[in-house]
């Protein structure tokens, strides 16, 4: 095993440069720890094997003196980086571009090969059980290599026989081959889409991101989190039966209310329906916003909707919660994606993006530390004036709320407008939205032409691509064994998919440049992202730098727009501040 100096002069000999990629494959222990790398460039590849700190500092060596562009298979690979207290910054993710690239969620690396050799997927080969029947199978070559006969990788290594030191080589040259591969798709796209490559690059360094979000985690105070979880449900139950006189007493709550002798689950929506009914109150629904409307004409309304948010803290954000998803250290950890494969939001697991605006006081910076959050604001119709590049909808981009520029232009209240312009983008086809259309049309022709193209092509199943490149699949457009009412309603919907997901694929494309450029220039001040939520960015930083770390933000989404869609004149603003704790933010 080289040491640091002899590794980099190692890598240098094989071409590797701040401009080249280095396509690096890591084997890890059952404890964690790095057991052997392999690493290729266009020029050559090595294998070290050795112990953990050694190959750590050999890894690192490289980072601090070339940066190069890792080519990495999946977000696995970063993980493993990260859990080892390396932080690289820029890679080539294969994962991330196959999502862009193909569309969907999967791309698992056999799924990514046949991809880039058009292989149907549906003979991507899998690990089985060997019986009477697979041994009488022919021998497919030797499986000391890595492709089949047939193209496909071999499934052998893709469930982790590559991890080996005689083969771990093998495979980073592979993933070298296929980032080439993916980057001549992208260079295919470019004509249409201008964006494709920056987009590719940005969403594979959401992926390290992601898994640093992963590994550092949002701090939460415990002890508060506690207290407000027994604010809704009580002090923590010590058996199941004290857990079910709670719950049984948060229910009486809401059934004194009701008629006597009547017995009603709460849990059920049906039921709940009933015994609204039996007060005079007839919904379609019992949905939140639905029952909000009829608060002050029952008591009973008020205590379904406060046990509502009860039984919600007991079920999913309540003790056994802190219990499985805050560790000792005071953070709340959960796994993180940088595509939901749909528009290609992030998302998170462990309740991190839907956790309850009760329980956001208990997210509180660390001792000598402030968080600085950032939210971007109306980045949907922002991001339509961009992406369609209609001029006169950029325009009204140029205030700070820009539905008052739009009301004005049609010649309607800023509630309205608002209501308007996201009916347009999600395709309402009632209410104030569908009726201020024909004037929406006549203001901004641009605009709505793109949108009714999106659900043209929607409606009939035709693959979409976002401004960044991202493709965007439809389910079967076919009419057969279903009667014309069903076929018109699934192509409304597909047409509606069609239109949102154009616009909120590139708010996502437009958002993860945003936060990977904050990731890049704010580790200079010890800033470090600890939540990505939607159009959100929370950052944690020394309480010393924490204005400067919110200028900073300002100007890394300037830095952004300007790397996204440059030349754009659409204006993206965000509401920036210096906080304690998460709830102090005025939303």
């Amino acid at each position: 095993m080289p040491d640091p100096a002899e590794a980099l002069a190692t890598l240098v000999g094989l071409g590797a440069d701040q401009s080249g990629a280095v396509a690096l494959a890591v084997s890890t222990t059952s404890e964690g720890t790095i057991a052997a790398v392999g690493l290729a460039t266009s020029a050559g590849s090595v294998t070290w094997a050795g112990a953990h700190r050694e190959l750590v500092d050999a890894i690192g060596a490289v980072e601090d003196a070339l940066h190069p562009r890792w080519v990495l298979w999946s977000q696995d690979t970063a993980r493993a980086l990260v859990d080892a207290d390396v932080r690289v910054a820029r890679c080539w993710d294969l994962a991330a571009v196959h999502r862009l690239l193909f569309g969907g969620w999967r791309a698992e690396p056999g799924r990514v090969w046949a991809a880039l050799h058009d292989l149907p997927s549906s003979s991507i080969p899998e690990t089985r059980p060997v019986d009477l029947f697979t041994a009488l199978e022919p021998d497919d070559g030797d499986l000391d290599e890595p492709l089949r006969t047939d193209g496909h990788l071999r499934p052998e290594w893709t469930d982790g026989g590559w991890a080996t030191p005689p083969r771990i080589v093998r495979w980073a040259e592979l993933a070298l081959t296929a980032s080439i591969q993916q980057e001549a798709r992208i260079s295919g796209l470019l004509a249409e889409r201008p964006a494709a490559l920056r987009t590719a690059r940005a969403e594979s360094t959401a992926e390290l991101l992601c898994a640093e979000l992963a590994a550092d985690g949002l701090p939460l105070n415990r002890a508060m989190a506690e207290a407000i979880v027994a604010g809704f449900v009580g002090p923590r139950p010590r058996t199941e039966a004290e857990a079910a006189e709670q719950r049984a007493s948060r229910d009486d709550e809401v059934l004194r209310h009701a008629p006597p002798g009547g017995n009603f689950d709460l849990r059920s929506p049906g039921q709940v329906k009933s015994l609204l009914r039996f007060v005079g109150i007839e919904v379609p629904d019992t949905r939140a916003w639905r029952l909000e409307e009829h608060r002050a004409d029952h008591p009973l309304v008020e205590a379904l909707l406060v046990w509502r948010k009860a039984e919600r803290v007991s079920t999913t954000y309540g003790y056994s919660w802190l219990d499985q998803q805050v560790d000792a250290d005071g953070r709340l950890r959960g796994e993180w994606s940088g595509a939901d494969g749909a528009a290609g939001r992030m998302t998170a697991s462990a309740g991190l993006h839907n956790l309850p605006a009760d329980l956001r006081p208990a997210v509180v910076a660390e001792p000598g530390h402030v968080f600085v959050r950032a939210d971007l604001g109306q980045i949907e119709p922002r991001v339509l004036a961009a992406v369609s590049g209609d001029a006169a909808l950029a325009r009204a981009t140029a205030d700070d709320d820009m539905y008052a520029p739009v009301a004005r232009q049609l010649s309607v209240d800023r509630p309205t407008a608002k209501v308007a312009v996201l009916g347009t983008m999600y395709g309402q086809t009632t209410g104030l939205g569908a009726h201020l259309l024909p004037r929406l049309r006549s203001t901004y022709p641009v605009a709505m032409d793109f949108l009714d193209d999106a659900d043209r092509a929607g409606q009939v199943g035709r693959e979409l691509r976002t401004y960044g490149g991202r493709l965007v699949r439809f389910g079967s457009a076919s009419t057969d064994g279903v009667s014309d009412r069903e076929a018109r309603s699934s192509a409304a919907a597909r047409g509606r998919y069609g239109r949102n997901a154009m616009i909120q694929g590139a708010a996502a494309e437009l958002f993860k440049v945003w936060a990977v450029t904050v990731r890049a220039r704010g580790s200079a001040m010890g800033a470090r992202i600890v939540l990505c939520l939607h159009d959100e960015l929370v950052i944690q930083a020394p309480m010393a730098h924490g204005d400067a770390v919110a200028d900073l933000v300002e100007q890394c989404l300037q830095e952004a727009v300007r790397r996204w869609a440059p030349g754009t004149p659409v204006r993206f603003v965000a509401d920036i501040s210096v906080l304690a704790r998460w709830s102090d933010a005025k939303d």
